[in-house]
């Protein structure tokens, strides 16, 4: 017989039973090994059940967002075991009162045959604070440039021009405003502009009862500003009437392009007598009138006789 055709007998001499053996010694192999003991530490989230809002606390220490756990038991659990099936560590804060949680056992989910062996934090300091609403103003600022002559007049403003938080006393009490988005006037020409404008949020634990607010802004025309000193001053209806002062002095506000170009010849001071009597004295306003100007005349007021 050769060498091949012996080694071929002696595998299939009792088949049967050299199969059932190793099936059996796969399970002893198996039971033996899943009945060692086994550890290993899973990191699994924490999550904090917060107080009702009519507790008026806050919690300002910080809350870790993650424990380690350490938990022992047979191996082939152990290993099969995941964060997922643990869940969440829920630390019960709703009392507002408590300055110190113990992580025990109990707040982790293992199955029967596992135990929980460390918990790491083992215990979480909580600091609280009173927790207060106060009125806070909106400060807005601009981003931007308007149209070519045109300029943003005054600052913007927002409505409501306060807005309520509430957190703790001490974040709230320094709060001295609240930012809002930069308000954008590129391109802007004259009148007056809207914007919906949402607020940063504050630093800290602050919260906001409104996170946007309503803001204006106006844009005019670009103003220059010049003076026009000691101009005679004209009188309607009474050709012989002399004015006392007989000059005055007129600063105007126009835009530049139009400012540049005007003399002073062509601004005349005037004032209008109504009268029809023959001699007489009144005091009357000083007109000056120039197209997209605003002028202002010192004095504003001249006696008139005739």
């Amino acid at each position: 017989m050769t060498l091949v055709k012996r080694i071929r007998a002696a595998l299939l001499q009792n088949v049967g039973l050299k199969i059932v053996s190793f099936g059996a010694a796969l399970l002893v192999y198996s039971t033996v090994h899943g009945a060692q003991e086994a550890q290993r530490t899973i990191v699994v989230d924490i999550v904090g059940l917060a107080p009702p809002s009519t507790a008026n606390r806050v919690l300002v220490s910080p809350l870790p967002a993650r424990a380690r756990v350490t938990i022992r038991g047979p191996k082939n659990m152990v290993n099969d075991l995941h964060s997922d099936d643990l869940g969440a560590l829920q630390v019960d804060m709703r009392k507002a009162t408590d300055t110190r949680v113990e992580m025990t056992p109990a707040l982790v989910h293992v199955p029967t045959g596992v135990t929980v062996e460390q918990i790491d934090p083992p215990w979480l300091d909580l600091v609280w604070e009173e927790r207060i609403t106060r009125d806070v103003p909106v400060q807005v600022s601009v981003v931007g440039t308007p149209a070519s002559a045109y300029m943003v007049k005054g600052a913007p403003f927002a409505e409501p021009s306060m807005v309520r938080v509430s957190g703790p006393k001490s974040e709230v009490l320094v709060l001295q405003h609240l930012r809002a988005e930069g308000f954008d006037v590129s391109g802007l020409t004259e009148g007056r502009h809207t914007r919906l404008l949402s607020i940063d949020r504050p630093p800290g634990r602050v919260e906001l009862e409104s996170r946007s607010v309503q803001v204006f802004a106006d844009v005019a025309r670009e103003i220059s500003e010049r003076p026009f000193p000691r101009l005679k001053v004209a009188i309607v209806g009474q050709p012989r009437a002399k004015s006392s002062p007989a000059e005055v002095d007129v600063h105007l506000s126009c835009p530049p392009e139009q400012l540049r170009s005007l003399r002073a010849e062509q601004l005349v001071p005037r004032v209008t007598v109504d009268s029809q009597e023959k001699t007489g004295s009144v005091l009357l306003p000083v007109l000056v009138e120039v197209q997209h100007c605003e002028a202002t005349v010192t004095p504003s007021e001249v006696v008139v006789r005739w």
